[in-house]
């Protein structure tokens, strides 16, 4: 039985710290035994998909603060299926991309580009399909200009793939997913 968060909203509590980017579920009037017992969906928590949006508890309401435009999602920490590519800028991308111990694909993308948008869910499904394998993260163009710069962006998207800090593969423009799936093939550690 699936529960939208929008009916969670309106009949359990939730409470976050100011600081904190997860929020936690609290039955009102059931432990998770009781809930279990009774085969209702036991959630262990929530978390936010994104740091830039922020909680505050009032009971049965939920006010949402967000600093941009694009819409952030609450997911279940339950739910595994969630894995997707993560966003990296500059002040993430030293140690996301370059101190990695495994190979990263990075998506270098912007939000006006449709075949970026494209391309975007196939990068979701190697994120999914490789986790632990390879880190697949996503770097916008227009908020982070100096590495697209620097790594000589002309066209968007283009897919990099860096190992041990290096840059070893280029894929450009909305390719299919078999070609992605070769360029990661390549560099992985087959142990």
């Amino acid at each position: 039985m699936a529960m939208s968060s929008a009916n969670c909203v309106s009949s359990h509590r939730f409470t976050a710290a100011v600081s904190s980017s997860s929020c936690t579920y609290a039955p009102p009037l059931h432990s998770k035994q009781a809930r279990g017992r009774a085969g209702l969906p036991i959630c262990n928590g929530f978390r936010l998909k994104s740091s830039s949006t922020s909680f505050s508890g009032h009971e049965n309401s939920l006010h949402k603060t967000t600093r941009k435009a694009h819409p952030r999602r609450v997911v279940c920490e339950a739910q595994e299926t969630a894995t997707e590519a993560l966003e990296v800028n500059d002040s993430t991308w030293q140690k996301l991309v370059l101190e990695s111990n495994i190979p990263v694909l990075v998506d270098f993308w912007a939000p006006w580009c449709g075949p970026c948008r494209m391309i975007a869910p196939l990068i979701d499904e190697l994120a999914k399909q490789y986790a632990g394998k390879i880190m697949c993260l996503k770097l916008n163009t227009d908020e982070s200009p100096n590495i697209a710069t620097e790594y000589g962006i002309r066209s968007i998207p283009t897919v990099m793939v860096f190992k041990n800090g290096e840059k070893k593969d280029t894929v450009i423009g909305a390719v299919p997913k078999t070609t992605l799936i070769a360029t990661v093939e390549k560099y992985l550690d087959r142990r």
